[in-house]
């Protein structure tokens, strides 16, 4: 799986937990709890969602440095590389 198919299905897992969102507004260096409507338990929903659809962990200490869709796209493709 390329970084753009994980970075395309964590945008589809935002549209799909809050679909009223503009997901195709986000980059890369979007802030998710500041520059979306997403708060920490809506984070917390898109995480564990994203582990459940690519089978992967994130240790819970590594979330809080997750702050742009890029930084949860490295987290999720460094574990599915890895697979």
């Amino acid at each position: 799986m390329t970084r753009q198919e994980v970075l395309e299905k964590t945008k589809k897992v935002i549209r799909d937990c809050f679909p009223d969102m503009d997901v195709e507004a986000m980059d890369e260096q979007t802030i998710i709890n500041t520059e979306t409507a997403i708060d920490s338990m809506g984070f917390v929903l898109v995480i564990c969602k994203l582990e459940a659809l690519f089978d992967v962990r994130i240790p819970e200490r590594q979330w809080n440095r997750l702050s742009t869709l890029g930084d949860v796209v490295d987290a999720i493709y460094k574990r599915v590389e890895k697979g």
